[in-house]
């Protein structure tokens, strides 16, 4: 079956199907950001995941590194047309999550117990 997807569809699939994607288009979709704020609001990523992700993100298109001028520059991140598109799609994602969350971990310790009992 992976025969079927071109070698870029998957690495698209990876990149976008990434928790710490999911988390800075959601977190970029409220307007462009500082890294240093973006890292603020999507803790609990490490500089080096942020730094990662956002240069993955920016090769495929989805987001905008701008450098300002400013003395020291400052670097600022925006989504951009593409990224905004994947926006709706993250945000279903994150916001079930959030919705969710009660139930998740109601059902995952339930699991749990089940299998320290067996």
């Amino acid at each position: 079956m992976q025969d079927d997807y071109p070698a870029l569809t998957l690495e698209v699939m990876d990149l976008v199907g990434d928790k710490w994607t999911l988390l800075l288009v959601y977190t970029l979709g409220d307007g462009p950001l500082r890294f240093s704020e973006l890292r603020r609001r999507a803790m609990p990523i490490s500089q080096k995941m942020l730094t990662q992700t956002l240069r993955g993100l920016e090769r495929h298109g989805m987001v905008d590194r701008a450098v300002l001028p400013t003395a020291p520059p400052q670097v600022e991140y925006a989504l951009t047309d593409l990224g905004r598109t994947f926006l709706s799609a993250a945000s279903v994602i994150c916001q079930w999550t959030k919705d969710n969350l009660a139930e998740l971990q109601e059902a995952r310790s339930r699991f749990d117990a089940e299998r320290l009992a067996a």
